[in-house]
């Protein structure tokens, strides 16, 4: 993408968040992947440093909204809830939602493997994101774009899918008395590590998952298992 067309998209965005122009240096910065800058760049010129101050700002943000929206709920359902929804996995399906892997500008490397794609560098895109609000425009603001365009999207069933892999293992064994099998690989930089999870069952491959995490990957590769095995089922019931 040239740079001009980049800069389009950013103003639209910027239009789109109330922000002003004098914000767009902070956007620019919060789609920045490490890839795209030389090794003696600073890490407060790419998207990092960002994704750090997000990931805080979710979590309190988050953590009010459940305190507030279910005042019934044990604190043990709370951190749970908590911890699925600020998951790599649902911050990622937000990011492509919002058309984010769009507006990254990452190395050739990273590109050419799909990066703009890939969960986890959306997750930490859709963090930094949050964390570009936040300093432009302050915590209310940032609060205000988070319940709307991540919690309100989130469904009960996204959540229900937390514990995906116990999940599979009681569908797998249930059905073909199996357990399933991940196979696990690391890429990128000890810093910036991408986990991939591959898991099959009865030597069928089922799902591929990525994480910032190696639990993360397998919880993403399990969800996305059980989603062809539960399709697969309800075709045989239709049958």
């Amino acid at each position: 993408m040239s740079g001009e067309r980049h800069r389009r998209r950013l103003r639209a965005l910027a239009r789109r968040l109330r922000l002003s122009e004098d914000d767009l240096p902070l956007l620019e910065r919060a789609f920045m992947h490490a890839s795209a800058l030389g090794e003696a760049a600073s890490s407060s010129d790419s998207n990092e440093r960002l994704e750090f101050l997000g990931d805080s700002v979710l979590g309190v943000v988050t953590a009010d909204y459940l305190e507030r929206t279910l005042p019934l709920a044990s604190e043990g359902e709370l951190s749970q809830r908590k911890a699925r929804l600020v998951s790599g996995e649902l911050l990622a399906v937000s990011a492509r939602r919002l058309g984010l892997g769009e507006l990254l500008v990452m190395g050739p490397g990273a590109a050419a493997s799909g990066g703009a794609e890939r969960p986890s560098m959306l997750a930490d895109a859709f963090e930094a994101l949050v964390a570009a609000i936040y300093r432009a425009q302050g915590l209310a603001t940032a609060a205000a774009f988070i319940e709307r365009e991540h919690l309100a999207h989130v469904s009960e069933e996204q959540l229900r899918r937390g514990n995906a892999k116990t999940a599979l293992q009681e569908w797998t064994m249930a059905r073909f008395k199996s357990l399933p099998v991940y196979d696990d690989s690391i890429a990128g930089l000890a810093h910036a590590r991408s986990f991939t999870s591959r898991v099959s069952v009865g030597g069928r491959a089922l799902g591929v998952g990525e994480g910032r995490s190696k639990r993360a990957a397998q919880q993403a590769a399990a969800a996305q298992a059980l989603e062809i095995l539960t399709h697969e089922a309800a075709h045989e019931q239709e049958v």
